[in-house]
């Protein structure tokens, strides 16, 4: 005779419950962590304004059903679009996540925080709306910015020591599971409420990385996380409907998380949620790049001046770098796509070296087509410095280093060019911040005409004047 099974409801799982209690409770105090996450607002818009340059993202955006506006919904940064909050955060999750140039957070699991604005803004536009509609007062951009803060914390801790992508998972999971928590509270569910949209993120299927890696890497990698952060809405607005939850989603025995998709292993968490992970969030300044590259293209441009002359002369390149480097984008043989070559450190670095410089045009056929370019990376080999990886899983120095060096047919050499800390860390923050306010000064004029852009920057620029702007009052500016 087997065993009966109980059916008898457990409490819900403390990840769960740790989630939620944050996301509805915890007061944010650090004024760092909002100076932070208003430079990370700037940047992640400007990234997709960018990214609205190229069909291949376009093409994705808009009504699910041609010509479809909904009144008083969330608006489309840089578009003319006015969607559900649903549609409307795919459409800014996408924009933002194509060209791989926003924020970067790097653990045992990487990824994009700022990927869950897509979800913050589209929810806090469309609430504002109705909420001026009904003759309420809106939220403001401050409640946006503690959003962002939030949504970035729970991604980044949980990655600290939680490896996704060593059981095959995308970390886009994470986007949802945050953005979840975090629209849910902004929604106004109570505690309970955002356990049911918590839990129910975990139980959904999950993303397989099979497109972000060889043979077979593509566009997906860049609207994942625009469709992670809109199921995210989905899910939060169910739940505010009474939707039930799950309350043993990750440990549940066989049909749980942790047995069906993490190796029966539960999560490792070794500190609460606060603001650590905005403070020390990384930000993409310089290059379209995976960020694991950062440093290894900042090298090959500090050498281009030796060597661009001189490519067909090279003999070898040997670049030194950290374990994840070579995991996720050391890549032989061909390269199909711009989603493959931006995910290819030697491609990168062979644009670098030949050009001088790297921007998103790079990745496009025009440019990867130069046979120098196939030339050089043949000549390239990844190196692991073991410090540089025990340095990268360092939560008080978190470096993503690199180093290349040049060796020549005639036997000289450059030097060996290391980089440490890319323009965009913590640790150089004093000279990113220019560089981060220039990068968004042109992302906006590539949309927008002097006056209007104007009136974003010094909007961006203010921290009081920004937080204190009602929600659809600034996206407004954004407005074609």
């Amino acid at each position: 005779m087997s065993a009966a099974i109980s059916n008898n409801r457990t409490k819900p799982d403390k990840v769960i419950t740790d989630i939620a209690n944050y996301a509805a409770k915890y007061s944010i105090k650090s004024t760092e962590a909002y100076n932070t996450a208003r430079l990370c607002l700037m940047d992640t818009l400007g990234c997709g304004l960018e990214a609205l340059s190229y069909p291949a993202c376009t093409k994705l955006m808009g009504p699910i059903v041609p010509g479809t506006i909904v009144p008083n919904g969330a608006k489309v940064p840089g578009t003319s679009y006015q969607l559900d909050p649903v549609s409307a955060a795919f459409n800014i999750g996408c924009m933002i996540r194509w060209l791989d140039f926003n924020d970067t957070w790097l653990a045992a699991e990487w990824g994009h925080p700022s990927d869950n604005l897509g979800g913050i803004l589209a929810t806090a536009d469309w609430l504002s709306r109705n909420a001026v509609a009904a003759g309420k007062k809106p939220l403001t951009m401050r409640d946006v910015l503690t959003g962002m803060i939030k949504a970035h914390e729970i991604q980044g801790v949980i990655a600290l020591e939680n490896s996704f992508n060593r059981v095959g998972l995308d970390h886009v999971v994470l986007v949802k599971v945050a953005s979840t928590a975090v629209v849910a509270n902004m929604l106004g569910c109570n505690h309970d409420e955002i356990v049911n949209a918590v839990s129910n993120a975990w139980i959904d299927g999950q993303s397989l990385r099979a497109y972000r890696h060889a043979p077979q890497a593509g566009s997906r990698k860049s609207w994942a996380a625009g469709d992670a952060t809109s199921r995210a809405v989905r899910l939060a607005l169910m739940a505010h409907k009474g939707e039930m939850g799950y309350s043993a989603a990750l440990t549940a025995k066989t049909w749980g998380f942790y047995d069906v998709l993490f190796k029966g292993q539960p999560f490792v968490l070794k500190q609460a949620y606060s603001s650590y992970v905005m403070e020390n969030v990384l930000f993409k300044i310089s290059f379209p790049a995976e960020f694991h590259a950062q440093t290894a293209v900042e090298c090959a441009v500090r050498l281009f001046p030796e060597v661009g002359h001189r490519i067909n002369d090279i003999k070898k390149v040997v670049i030194t770098t950290h374990e994840s480097a070579i995991r996720i984008i050391d890549k032989k043989g061909p390269l199909n796509n711009p989603a493959d070559r931006d995910h290819c450190i030697q491609y990168m670095c062979a644009i670098g070296l030949i050009k001088g410089n790297l921007t998103a045009a790079d990745y496009e056929e025009d440019v990867a087509g130069d046979p120098r370019v196939d030339a050089l990376r043949a000549k390239m080999e990844c190196v692991e410095k073991k410090e540089w990886t025990k340095d990268y899983l360092d939560p008080k120095k978190r470096s993503i280093a690199n180093a290349i060096q040049v060796f020549f047919k005639d036997g000289s050499k450059t030097e060996n060019v290391a980089v440490e800390y890319p323009i965009g860390h913590r640790r150089r923050r004093k000279d990113g911040i220019p560089l981060l306010e220039a990068k968004f000064r042109t992302n906006l004029a590539r949309r927008f005409a002097d006056k209007q852009r104007t009136a974003i920057y010094n909007s961006c620029k203010d921290q009081k004047k920004l937080e204190a702007t009602p929600v659809n009052a600034f996206v407004d500016l954004f407005a074609l």
